[in-house]
């Protein structure tokens, strides 16, 4: 994986933009792995992996969006 930009930077959404980055990167290694493999169980694992790292990938995404409730900020107590 490369090196994340500004590591020492204190802002969410750098840190965010380079876990989106490296996360991407590794889906894209685990579905070349499914073609590079023969084992059946190996190649399951790695699209399994895929697809649960998508969804973090996602939840990255909506965070940087604050396109969900929780990540709007703080709700007022009822």
């Amino acid at each position: 994986m490369k090196t994340n930009q500004n590591e020492t930077s204190s802002s969410p959404a750098v840190h965010c933009e380079n876990l989106k980055r490296e996360i991407t990167e590794l889906i894209e290694h685990l579905r070349k792995d499914v073609g590079r493999v023969d084992e059946p169980q190996f190649k399951a694992l790695c699209e399994t992996g895929a697809e649960v790292l998508g969804g973090l990938r996602k939840a990255f995404e909506h965070y940087g969006e604050h396109s969900e409730p929780a990540w709007r900020g703080s709700a007022q107590p009822a």
